[in-house]
């Protein structure tokens, strides 16, 4: 089985991170989103992949990935540029799917235990489609699946007004070839995008067997901070300590802990887990970092508290204040100006920014 990987969408509820950058790449317990579904695709052996790309610095997906070789898999990928729908995606990778089975599986998506077994299911009872499905509390906002009492797919909206279910597509579509001739029939639909809730709609009315499962475990769609902030929490409720750098003597750590090479927390600095710290940082005196932070390479922090955030690498943190609910792109600098004059905030802020101080 083959496998597709959608790197695209605007990701406007994450601006300012995602102009410079796919919103997939954004980091959860210092891994890139994607690098969580293309491991996920290994684990359940598919090792051959397509990334269809969008049109926020694709460079730097293909900088990152690479021909794959270093993850074990073979890597390919198709432009779409615009977003066009996933199923018009879908469509650009004919040529390298052939006519293999393949997964279709959203580089923004996280879900707890993979899809091993789903995906030996479809191979093995040779279904011409499966959906994974997870109940949420805001359906309205998904893709949302109606089953009958036996629990059989019925019909796929997206996004309805009344939602006829709490059943939201987890985005990981299991599909065979068919599909391909399905989505060359389709229009667009109100959002100008050929929409794969349509083409599979299309199967279950042509009645081929298309069935759905519902994933036991935890499911994000990590299109809003919030949302990556959760995954970024559920994550690290999964950490397995593991030191690697330095942790002076009289600095306290506290639960699960990662501490990367050439990392030193100094004496006095308390850290308290779940938390992972990078490689090539530097953890003050005096420093408190609190349950569910994740801190990315070369960080220096100086003075302050941080507790439930993301801090991409390349940042400073030098101020006396205290840190929480926030992701710091990479490169980003907190400091103090407690001696400067005249005293005030000071601000460089980009489209759609939130500050609350």
């Amino acid at each position: 089985m083959k496998g597709i990987v959608l790197h695209g969408g605007k990701g406007s509820r994450l601006r300012p991170l995602t102009h410079t950058g796919p919103k997939q790449l954004i980091p959860i317990a210092n891994k890139p989103i994607s690098q969580y579904v293309l491991e996920d695709l290994k684990e359940a052996g598919v090792e051959d992949v397509t990334i269809v790309l969008g049109d926020i610095a694709p460079e730097r997906v293909m900088d990152f990935y690479g021909d794959g070789s270093q993850f074990g898999m073979k890597i390919s990928y198709v432009q779409q540029g615009e977003p066009k729908g996933i199923a018009h995606a879908v469509s650009l990778c004919r040529n390298s799917i052939g006519e293999e089975r393949f997964v279709v599986y959203l580089g923004d998506n996280l879900i707890k235990g993979g899809i091993k077994a789903f995906a030996n299911e479809f191979c093995s009872l040779n279904f011409d489609a499966m959906v994974l499905l997870c109940r949420v509390k805001n359906p309205e906002a998904f893709g949302v699946a109606e089953l009958d009492k036996n629990g059989r797919l019925v019909r796929l909206i997206e996004k309805p007004k009344k939602p006829p279910s709490n059943y939201a597509l987890a985005g990981i579509y299991f599909l065979t070839a068919m599909v391909f001739d399905v989505i060359k029939d389709l229009k667009p639909s109100w959002r100008g995008e050929l929409e794969i809730t349509e083409a599979i709609q299309a199967l279950v009315d042509g009645g081929y067997n298309v069935e759905a499962r519902v994933v036991s475990g935890w499911w994000k769609d990590t299109g809003t901070p919030e949302d990556i902030l959760e995954a970024n929490r559920l994550v690290l409720e999964d950490l397995e300590t593991n030191i690697a750098g330095i942790v002076e003597e009289g600095a306290s750590i506290q639960g699960k802990l990662v501490v990367g090479k050439n990392t030193r927390v100094s004496r006095g600095s308390v850290v308290r887990g779940p938390a992972i710290i990078g490689e090539n940082c530097d953890i003050g005196s005096d420093i408190y970092i609190g349950p569910y932070t994740s801190i990315g390479n070369n960080v220096v922090i100086r003075s302050g508290e941080v507790e439930n955030s993301i801090i991409m690498s390349d940042c400073l943190i030098d101020c006396k204040k205290r840190i929480v609910d926030s992701i710091l792109g990479a490169g980003s600098r907190i400091v103090s100006i407690e001696n400067s004059l005249p005293k005030g905030h000071r601000f460089l802020l980009g489209e759609r920014s939130s500050i609350s101080i």
